[in-house]
Parts: C-alpha cells; sequence; structure tokens
C-alpha cells in the first residue's frame, strides 16, 4: 500500500525518506502578482517570503485538481492498486473533495481516503505514523485505528502578530477581524476535532504574551514534566518559533521534532508573522515511531 498526501500536512520529510516510505505528495498552489507556483516545486518557503514582502497585493491559493490527483493514482497504482490518500482538514480545504473526485476516475486504484481533521505538523504526524506502520506490515484496519488515536490525541495551535492576511483571506470575521487589528490583539489559534476548523482560544496583547498563551494552553491540558511529543512550526518568524520552543521546554519532558516551517500555502492565509505547535502524549507513538 502506498501513501499520498497534500503539501498543507507539512510531513517534514527528505525527499530520500518520502521514497523510502512510499509517500506522494501532491501540492497546492499559491498566485501572487498574477504568477501562480506550486509548492516545493516552482518555489520554496525562503523565496515566497520575500516574493510577499515586495507585493503590494495578497496572495491566492488553490487545491489541487481532480486531474492531479487523477495522475497521481494512474501513476501509483501501476506499482500497486491500494493507496492510502491523507489529507489536510476538509474544514479548512477543499484537497480532500478533489482527491475523492479523483479517485472515482481512476477504477483500477483501490484508495482509502483520511481527514486528519487537522492540519501542517500534527496531519503530518498522521501521515508518517501510518507509512511506517504499513513498512512494519500492520494491516490497514490496524493503520486506520491508530491514525484515529493520533488524531485524538494530538492538538495544533497558533499565534501571530498581525490579521492582515487573515481578514483578506476570509478565514475570520471580517468586521470582528478589524477591531481586533485596531486593537492590536494577538488570536491564539486552535483546529477543533469534530468539523477541523479554527477557532479561538484566546487573545493578548502582545505577540510575547500570545506565545506565552499558547504555552498556557498546552499546560491546561498536561501538568507540568509530562512527556510530550513536540513541534513548532513558523511561516517566517525564526524568533517567536525560538521563543516558543524554549517556553515550552521549561515545563515540559519533550521529545522534540525538528522546528519547521508551516506549508507557503498555509502561511500565505496567516503572513509571515505566524507560530505553532503540535503535541501529543509520547505514549500515542511509542510502538510506531
Amino acid at each position: 500500500m502506498q501513501i499520498v498526501t497534500d503539501s498543507g500536512t507539512d510531513v517534514g520529510l527528505s525527499p530520500e525518506q518520502l521514497k523510502e516510505l512510499n509517500i506522494s505528495i501532491v501540492p497546492l498552489t499559491v498566485t501572487l502578482d498574477g504568477k501562480t507556483y506550486r509548492e516545493g516545486i516552482d518555489i520554496q518557503t525562503e523565496e515566497f517570503y520575500s516574493l510577499l514582502a515586495q507585493s503590494k497585493g495578497f496572495p491566492k491559493t488553490s487545491q489541487p485538481s481532480p486531474g492531479d490527483f487523477v495522475n497521481t493514482y494512474r501513476h501509483l497504482a501501476k506499482q500497486d492498486t491500494d493507496i492510502l490518500s491523507i489529507h489536510m482538514s476538509l474544514g479548512l480545504s477543499g484537497t480532500l473533495n478533489a482527491a475523492q473526485l479523483g479517485a472515482r476516475m481512476v477504477t483500477e486504484a483501490n484508495v482509502t481516503h483520511i481527514d486528519t481533521k487537522t492540519l501542517s505538523a500534527a496531519a503530518g504526524w498522521q501521515v508518517e505514523a501510518a507509512a511506517r506502520a504499513l513498512k512494519q506490515g500492520w494491516a490497514k484496519e490496524k493503520v486506520l485505528d491508530l491514525l484515529k488515536r493520533i488524531g485524538d490525541a494530538s492538538e495544533s495551535i497558533y499565534t501571530l502578530k498581525e490579521l492582515k492576511y487573515l481578514i483578506h483571506g476570509g478565514r475570520i470575521s471580517h468586521m470582528k477581524g478589524l477591531i481586533a487589528s485596531a486593537l492590536n490583539i494577538k488570536p491564539l489559534i486552535g483546529v477543533e476535532k469534530v468539523r477541523g476548523t479554527y477557532v479561538q482560544l484566546g487573545q493578548a496583547m502582545t505577540f510575547e504574551r500570545a506565545v506565552k498563551g499558547l504555552v498556557d494552553l498546552i499546560a491546561n491540558q498536561h501538568k507540568a514534566g509530562s512527556a510530550l511529543r513536540v513541534q513548532v512550526s513558523h511561516a517566517y518568524n525564526p524568533e517567536g518559533a525560538n521563543m516558543l520552543h524554549e517556553m515550552i521546554d521549561k515545563l515540559f519532558k519533550c521529545t522534540w521534532l525538528p522546528l519547521g516551517h508551516l506549508s507557503l500555502v498555509l502561511g500565505a492565509h496567516t503572513g509571515p508573522s505566524m507560530v505553532g505547535v503540535a503535541y501529543a502524549p509520547v505514549a500515542v507513538f511509542e510502538d510506531i515511531i
């Protein structure tokens, strides 16, 4: 069985590791100043934010087309007709819908689709866990149970300095966003598990207090000293990411995954200041990674 995902899951593996684990990534696209780029193929993170800083407009993003998935599934089915297609939340992107439409056109493939109900690093954890479990010979149903277990145990929370990108992209109420922007409020944002959509978990008046607010949210769920699997990500804000890393590291017994960039397509909706963290009890992963 092979794995297909999208670039919004932020798997964070090298090309060699992706090949070894039979993971194929279908890219989302971003359009800036009239030019369209496929994430990870036509443009990389640093180049994108450099262009964004120079632009007078806002970026637009697009999910992959059903045809993109048709091409991927058809190519993979020549090697193995069983495919597990794992994607960022349907509540935040139509990518899963496109994948399902594409699969209907590839009758030779047996595609099982998974909605991670999240995005970025936490979604990437599900992708990598599935691939490693399959490598170890797990049956598909056991792998699906594992993904549910990881999804139930994992959380993703974020904050950012400016709201103009979220407002422009319609990710928050325009009026509430304008008021918050005028008051210089920094929201604490999570991803709820029923529909997999953004929810506001709090707010702060400064970015540093917002970062501490993220740490407080973790502490409300896990007592100090808990053994956690943790991964900090950022759009293009390494200073903020390092601040968040240091605050978390002081409170918990952390198994750290490498600090990484958010998908630039996700960053296009939030702007470069976004920082976030995915976390879960280490015990959830002990039998697979």
